[in-house]
């Protein structure tokens, strides 16, 4: 189990809190929906839950125990744009070998092709390079997805892909997914539980 307990957070103590009293919990193999209006703190939960932010009050656990701290890490999280989330010296082969290297299927699923591998992220499009970072982050060790706006900018087509790779996967590997979108069709398709950001304050 993912959990979130009590969270709260500010960036300092000049400004006022933007998540306060937060619960929230994600399952093993389960498709969470997580919408709330804009400037609400949907990205700030989710960089609290994959720990690129300590929370100012409560905790984060995976699994019963505080989410490490280094090495790779079980929570992956995933923005809505993917030049910020790589390294534009690096060529799309190095940037995918980053932590462990994702499997052939999940690459032939997201239609990868073999002759990216060479490129640099510049020569890819946006949706090619969100294919590239959705790739990445599902190693074999990410236990947990948290998906912020990912598919938000991207054609119909490609996100339909995506969406369809990304939830085979969660199927097939028991993985746990928080879908965050202000999108109500897509969360509504795609999660087994809705969670309301407005609602889950203490």
């Amino acid at each position: 189990m993912l959990k979130g307990e009590n969270l709260s957070f500010r960036y300092d103590d000049r400004q006022p809190s933007i998540l306060q009293g937060i619960d929230i919990e994600v399952a093993p193999g389960e498709i969470v929906g997580l919408s709330g209006p804009s400037g609400f703190g949907k990205t700030t939960l989710g960089k609290l839950l994959a720990g690129y932010l300590t929370p100012t009050q409560g905790r984060v656990m995976l699994n019963g125990q505080p989410l490490p701290k280094r090495s790779y890490s079980p929570v992956q999280l995933i923005f809505q744009n993917p030049e910020l989330a790589v390294n534009p010296r690096w060529r799309i082969g190095k940037i995918l070998n980053e932590g462990l290297p994702p499997s052939n299927d999940l690459l032939k699923a997201l239609s990868i092709h073999n002759n990216w591998l060479t490129r640099w992220p510049h020569e890819l499009s946006g949706g090619e390079l969100q294919r590239i970072a959705v790739a990445r982050s599902l190693g074999p060790r990410t236990q947990y997805l948290i998906a912020d706006e990912m598919t938000a900018m991207l054609d119909a087509n490609t996100q339909a892909l995506i969406w369809q790779a990304v939830t085979t996967y969660a199927h097939q590997h028991n993985l746990g997914l928080l879908v965050i979108s202000h999108e109500a069709p897509l969360l509504k398709r795609l999660c087994s539980r809705l969670i309301d950001l407005t609602k889950t304050r203490n």
